[in-house]
């Protein structure tokens, strides 16, 4: 495509494409061709204008390149994309907002005055409407301040003041709809479903691993535990506990089994279902979580109740305290001075608005926060308790060795067996074997008949009519009573203990120990003495591994606290504890183990690219890639607190003054309600920008 370079220098460069103007779906498909360039680490679009500025590293030819070669009609951009993108929605917002200002201060200056006047009257009964609906169910809250002030004004024919505070207070209703829009429509995309490959069952019954993008509707598609339901469609075949929470903010799983209908992005808590795909496009799931951000509670945080409450529960001393200084000064105008000026607007504008803010600031860092509340938790808490594996640990551990304890098995045959058993399930060292598996070309059919998983255990299925086992110490040698074959033991003493192990056993004998490297993240020790600076005062590790590892891991990470070999129930119980105890406290996992206790703590956060049941019980998810981003959410946590406290510092003090003037005759009542509205706005303009500066 054609395009000219207008700007240029060290790492960005702003170009314009040879068009008059883009269409909303042209630029998303812009952005998104740009965006996901590994060298391009910003892009934005203007749609208006059809310009692009771009930020990259690396060479500068490779962009010019994918300029050059870029065709709208040739970009491969999911639907979804273009369906849930909030450029239009930003776009018809600042028209309207500029189109507010113009009118208003336009028809000023060129409409006649009993025209205004006229014009005037007939917005009042908006807010005087409401003023009186809120009387009538027996309630003094904001509305009837504000419908109280109109009055008065309208009544002392101050037709300007009138106008002036609708202007202001439609302005500040236009920014609160806007930003609460935008976060909700930001945080909704974090959330939407975004599952890549799915499992198909063929007419033959055989399960094979396919794009999501090659379903189509009435195609059966099976979900296994800890996965989550990728499509809208009816249970035909297995029953499970489906965990709905995603959709209905109830954690309480509930029973599907044949003729039930599911939900796409419901996970799969126990069991497995095979599904019959009813839809497979569309914004459903978008729409959905839409609703459900939109009704839910979540969204508000404990203090924004309290600054609406607060600020409802001023209303009739700011109404009380007009009519007294009335009845002392008999003092029409220094009466309206207060009732010009009250705290519950800002109060109730600025508070929302802040929360909302840092919600999208944290998705500009790849973290997602499903309301506000969280935040308020994470500035409170003081404990955090990291899962080991995929946590502290890398996220993409690696086989590094097979260790084979019979002669009827090549250690090639011994990777593919496990491959086949631990592709279907969620977890980090379940990849790593995958991986190792497909690196060999060994992944090329189903050895085995139906898995059974037992969480945080190990794998267990039938290989040709023989029982196979695959999974830790505990469950493979404990819990299934497996044997080392004879002559094998000192084989088997000799494995070397600084990797993670994987027993392998069929018919009750050991057939091969799988030996992964699991390195700890080179950040973790740095994340843990940032976090303890933050205002964490206590790390906990907890982790199935063995105690000699948990040890070592531990030393090097600077925990106050570790425990080993502990089981799902375990970490929550240690989380109820510590509840109990009066603390507050963050959990960090990655794994379907980690469930229970990501339920249990007051904040849930997830990794990114673990089971997808820990990313819809968690509170939070973060990326895979860098642990800092937690020490990031803290810090926003912490500066939104502050900034709420500032601000509400600031509104009830600048209001106060107000006030103050009014009452001593300093500011007629016009002054007052104009700096009054003015500071809410600002106020609100503030609390919109990005706490991490």
């Amino acid at each position: 495509m054609k395009f000219t370079i207008k700007h240029e220098s060290r790492g960005r460069m702003r170009v314009h494409m040879e068009q008059y103007r883009m269409s909303y779906e042209q630029a998303d498909t812009l952005l998104y061709v740009i965006h996901n360039h590994k060298n391009v680490t910003f892009v934005k679009v203007y749609d208006r204008t059809a310009d692009a500025v771009i930020e990259y590293v690396g060479d500068r030819e490779e962009i010019i390149d994918l300029l050059r070669h870029f065709h709208y009609e040739d970009a491969d951009v999911p639907k979804t994309v273009i369906s849930t993108s909030s450029r239009q929605l930003n776009n018809s917002y600042q028209e309207r907002m500029v189109g507010k200002i113009v009118w208003h201060y336009g028809k000023k200056l060129l409409m006649p005055v009993p025209i205004r006047t006229v014009l005037t009257i007939g917005r009042s009964v908006k807010y005087i409407g409401m003023g009186l609906k809120c009387l009538f169910n027996r309630k003094i809250e904001v509305p009837v301040l504000d419908a109280t002030a109109i009055s008065v004004s309208l009544i002392t024919r101050d037709f300007d003041t009138a106008g002036s505070i609708m202007f202001l207070l439609g302005i500040g209703e236009l920014l609160e709809e806007w930003t609460h829009k935008k976060s909700v429509g930001d945080l909704a995309r974090s959330m939407s479903l975004n599952v890549s490959k799915v499992w198909l069952k063929t007419p033959e019954d055989q399960e094979i691993l396919v794009e999501a993008s090659e379903i189509q509707k009435g195609d059966r598609v099976v979900v296994h535990m800890g996965n989550v339901i990728p499509f809208d469609g009816e249970v035909v075949d297995g029953e499970a506990m489906v965990n709905q929470a995603s959709l209905t903010g109830e954690s309480v799983p509930v029973a599907r089994s044949f003729g039930n209908t599911v939900f796409a992005g419901t996970v799969v808590e126990e069991g497995e279902l095979t599904v019959k795909v009813k839809a497979i496009g569309g914004n459903n799931r978008f729409d959905q979580i839409v609703t459900m951000i939109e009704e839910s509670e979540k969204l508000k945080s404990d203090l924004e109740g309290k600054a609406e409450h607060y600020a409802d529960k001023l209303v009739p001393w700011t109404l009380g305290g007009t009519a007294l200084t009335y009845l002392l000064t008999r003092n029409v105008t220094k009466a309206m001075s207060i009732l010009m000026v009250d705290f519950c607007c800002a109060l109730k504008l600025a508070m929302p608005i802040s929360v909302l803010s840092a919600i999208r600031e944290a998705s500009l860092y790849n973290v997602t926060v499903k309301g506000g509340k969280f935040l308020e938790a994470v500035a409170d808490a003081d404990t955090i308790v990291f899962d080991k594996t995929g946590t502290l640990t890398k996220a993409r551990p690696t086989v590094v060795d097979v260790v084979t304890f019979t002669d009827d098995y090549t250690a090639d045959d011994m990777l593919k067996v496990a491959a086949c058993l631990e592709e279907h399930f969620p977890h980090s060292m379940a990849k790593a074997v995958v991986d190792a598996a497909a690196r060999k070309n060994l992944m090329h059919e189903e050895m085995h008949t139906k898995v059974e998983y037992i969480v945080a255990h190990g794998i267990a299925t039938s290989i040709d009519g023989k029982r196979a086992v695959i999974g830790s110490y505990h469950f493979v040698f404990e819990d299934e009573g497996c044997v080392v074959p004879p002559g094998k033991q000192q084989l088997f003493e000799e494995l070397p203990l600084y990797y993670s192990h994987l027993y392998l056993a069929i018919e009750g004998r050991l057939t091969a120990v799988i030996c992964i490297e699991d390195p700890l993240r080179p950040e973790a020790s740095a994340v843990v003495n940032s976090l303890k600076k933050a205002g964490i005062t206590k790390v906990v590790m907890m982790t199935g591994d063995s105690e000699r590892t948990a040890s070592v891991i531990a030393g090097k990470v600077g925990v106050d606290e570790y425990y080993a070999e502990v089981l799902p129930e375990d970490k929550a119980s240690f989380v109820e504890q510590e509840k109990a105890a009066g603390r507050k406290v963050i959990m960090i996992g990655d794994g379907i183990n980690d469930s229970p206790a990501l339920s249990a703590a007051n904040v849930g956060i997830a990794i990114s690219d673990g089971a997808e049941i820990a990313r819809e019980i968690a509170d939070i998810t973060v990326g895979s890639d860098d642990l800092y981003q937690i020490v990031t959410l803290k810090y926003i946590s912490n500066a939104l607190m502050k900034r709420i406290k500032k601000n509400y510092r600031q509104i009830v003090g600048f209001n106060s003054g107000l006030i103050a003037l009014g009452v001593a005759g300093v500011l007629p009542p016009t002054t007052t309600a104009l700096l009054h509205n003015s500071s809410t706005i600002l106020i609100s303009l503030n609390s919109m920008k990005n706490l991490l500066e």
